[in-house]
């Protein structure tokens, strides 16, 4: 899946959804760790997002939160580059574990707003429906919670949970898959 962007503030980009893989974890960790830390802090105070995206992680245990998860990555690259000045970046993530958890959806803190969490949504969606999952949960932060309510997400409870020992508040929320897309009409 492709897609386009256009701001007013940034060059014309495009983008495409591939499957995640192994090469892909340390630039998905400091895209998250880089996106707590400047967007998610408008809704939470430093030492929470200290907690929520330390300084540093053990990149084995983050590798493996996504093994065995449908798991994919928005890369983009500027149309106007040359094959010599091309570089292609993740500027989003996402991974569904097998009983329909979404773990994480993020997208980088220079990315926000221009349709990357969607469409990375939607084909996440597409995945899970072939897959026969008919429910995703996931917790979402103050900060997303916008976000999956506008793609249908039911918001189940307000609740607080502890991080490194710091206590957060995160909203448990639900998407009940559509008829159509679990029966594999377009």
């Amino acid at each position: 899946m492709s897609g386009h962007m256009n701001s007013q503030s940034s060059p014309a980009v495009q983008y495409q959804i591939r499957e995640w893989s192994d090469e892909d974890s340390p630039a998905c960790w400091q895209l998250f760790h880089d996106t707590v830390h400047r967007v998610n802090i408008r809704d939470y105070d430093e030492r929470a997002v200290n907690a929520w995206a330390p300084r540093q992680t053990d990149l084995t245990q983050w590798t493996d939160r996504f093994r065995g998860n449908i798991a994919l990555v928005a890369e983009w690259s500027s149309p106007d580059a040359t094959p010599a000045t091309a570089t292609n970046s993740i500027v989003g993530f996402v991974d569904l574990r097998p009983d329909g958890y979404l773990d994480r959806l993020f997208v980088s803190a220079d990315h926000q707003r221009v349709g990357i969490a969607r469409s990375l949504w939607i084909e996440m969606r597409r995945r899970a429906a072939a897959a026969g999952c008919t429910r995703i949960e996931t917790e979402a932060s103050i900060t997303a919670k916008p976000f999956f309510e506008s793609q249908g997400f039911q918001c189940v409870a307000t609740q607080t949970v502890c991080c490194r020992g710091v206590d957060l508040t995160n909203y448990r929320m639900r998407y009940q898959m559509p008829l159509d897309l679990l029966s594999g009409l377009p």
